[in-house]
């Protein structure tokens, strides 16, 4: 699930026909797909929503429609959570299921999402412009070792004793919470739905899910693949709408118990508001970030281009780990410049299904004209603008990729979450300097550095406030391995052992005993 490498297989090809001839052997997307899911999945079954209304779903690379999905609201999560809560209720099948026939039904889903990938794959970069061959080689990958990372651990989250003082024999228990609410976002929309099914099922809840309403379509995919696994009803509920109507219900809706949220620290704060009026539902956010990556003039400088461009750039930079601050060393800072709008220069933009592609589009007219203002806004406060900054003259949402140099910590580009295709670069003198000013940031989502000193390195990364820091890589992230923010960034964390603790209470038995024998 590496990001900074796109790992396709095979031997790599520096000659150009050498490479085209390469393409040709590589999975293609399939020719006009058949979108076979557009209603609300509730307790097994596809149903209307309840107003009857529908929404439309748009192509980002050409802003034509896809298809037209019914909108779930307020009525439609009161049905979905009955179902959730019947799916829970004591003695139901799947409170009575072996942990281990939970893990086996998660490994089953992620047979079938293997089964499935070049549809999941051809589906998702419709919908959210997605480059093909990435969305395949990264983000399906990703979505199958997340249920089976978390298919394994169904039947091994242990409690354990305690030797209390005492006549006593107490021990602990991990209990699922129950109806857990969860709302995903649209820059990665497969990848998202599994690091939210995967824990949240391993421990034995119900889920209510809402998909993003500019990506819907591979999540309700995903609908039909939990009911052929054979997830009892109810367990799974999907439901697409928007934030303001179905988003806002579950994050208010007494009848779940826990909400996690993966998107913008506006609308966090806005979930966890709701949660604490209502039932004080537990929470877990994963917001956004305003990423530093800290270059030392002793780094490899060839490698933290690269790394640092694709930590910029991939998947258009709508990625909450963009590292769009970058710092780097006054020795080479000129150099590190050129190279830099050399290689965004070379950067391929265009279509998501043109192998070649490196770059699709943002994803909506929305998200363009907010990324293209920030930019008018670095030109008129002053920074240095190196390459693109303007729309592509293509049919669709694009830009170009652009790169600052002479920015300031004060600008805003330096300090707003752009969530595109923006690279800023600045200078630092001192190791003190450089670490005060990544930090001097509301965000402390990742963070990395790129040096051949370990003494630098480590210093960073202990001095970091940052729930992830990276050495010498970037977008180095793995279902194994926790994620989550400081500050705004959100709290909680997902993925590894600790993704699990999110979605489990924590339960101390003690009972009376008539004689002890340690």
């Amino acid at each position: 699930m590496t990001s900074s490498k796109i790992e396709i297989p095979g031997e790599v090809k520096t000659d150009a026909a050498a490479l085209m001839a390469s393409l040709q052997l590589m999975p293609s997307p399939l020719p006009n797909p058949e979108i076979k899911y557009t209603k609300i999945f509730i307790n097994n079954e596809w149903q209307d929503s309840v107003s009857g209304k529908v929404f439309a779903v748009y192509n980002p690379a050409n802003g034509e429609q896809i298809s037209e999905v019914q909108e779930a609201e307020k009525a439609d999560v009161d049905k979905a959570v009955q179902a959730a809560r019947l799916a829970f209720t004591r003695g139901s099948v799947w409170r009575k299921m072996d942990a281990s026939e939970r893990g086996r039904l998660l490994s089953k889903l992620a047979d079938l999402v293997e089964r499935d990938s070049v549809y999941l794959a051809t589906i998702e970069s419709m919908d959210s412009g997605k480059p093909f061959l990435p969305t395949l080689f990264v983000d399906l990958q990703g979505t199958i070792k997340t249920l089976r990372y978390f298919a394994g651990y169904a039947d091994k989250t242990h409690g354990t004793s305690i030797p209390m003082d005492g006549e006593y024999l107490t021990f602990t228990r991990y209990e699922p919470i129950g109806v857990c609410g969860q709302i995903i976002p649209w820059n990665f929309p497969l990848m998202m739905t599994a690091w939210k099914l995967g824990p949240a099922l391993a421990c034995g809840n119900t889920v209510v899910l809402k998909p993003a309403e500019q990506t819907p379509l591979t999540c309700l995919y995903m609908g039909s693949l939990v009911k052929e696994a054979g997830f009892p009803p109810g367990v799974v509920n999907i439901l697409p709408g928007f934030g303001p109507t179905a988003g806002a219900a579950i994050a208010s809706h007494m009848g779940i118990d826990k909400v996690a949220f993966t998107g913008s620290t506006e609308v966090g704060k806005l979930i966890q508001e709701a949660a604490g009026k209502s039932n004080l539902k537990r929470v877990t956010l994963e917001l956004g970030g305003k990423n530093p990556n800290i270059i030392f003039a002793d780094a490899d400088l060839d490698l933290a281009v690269e790394q640092a461009h694709q930590g910029v750039f991939f998947n258009a930079g709508q990625c909450c780990t963009a590292g769009s601050r970058v710092y780097v060393e006054e020795p080479i800072y000129e150099e590190f410049v050129r190279r830099s709008v050399e290689r965004a220069k070379r950067r391929t933009v265009g279509s998501p299904f043109d192998p070649t592609t490196e770059q699709g589009p943002q994803i909506s007219q929305e998200q363009q004209s907010r990324i293209l203002e920030l930019i008018q806004s670095g030109i008129s406060e002053g920074a240095k603008l190196e390459c693109g900054g303007k729309a592509l003259g293509l049919k669709g949402f694009f830009i170009e990729p652009t790169v600052f140099s002479d920015v300031r910590d004060n600008m805003r580009i330096a300090k707003e979450e752009i969530f595109g295709p923006v690279q800023q670069i600045m200078k630092f003198k001192t190791i003190d300097e450089v670490i005060e000013r990544a930090n001097n940031t509301e965000y402390g989502l990742v963070a990395a550095v790129f040096t051949s000193n370990i003494d630098k390195a480590m210093t960073i990364t202990t001095a970091m406030q940052a729930g992830t820091v990276w050495i010498n890589c970037f977008n180095a992230l793995s279902t194994q391995c926790p994620f989550g923010g400081y500050k705004m960034s959100g709290n909680g964390r997902e993925l590894g052992e600790c993704g699990l603790k999110e979605y489990s209470e924590l339960k101390t038995i003690t009972m009376k005993i008539v004689a002890k024998n340690s």
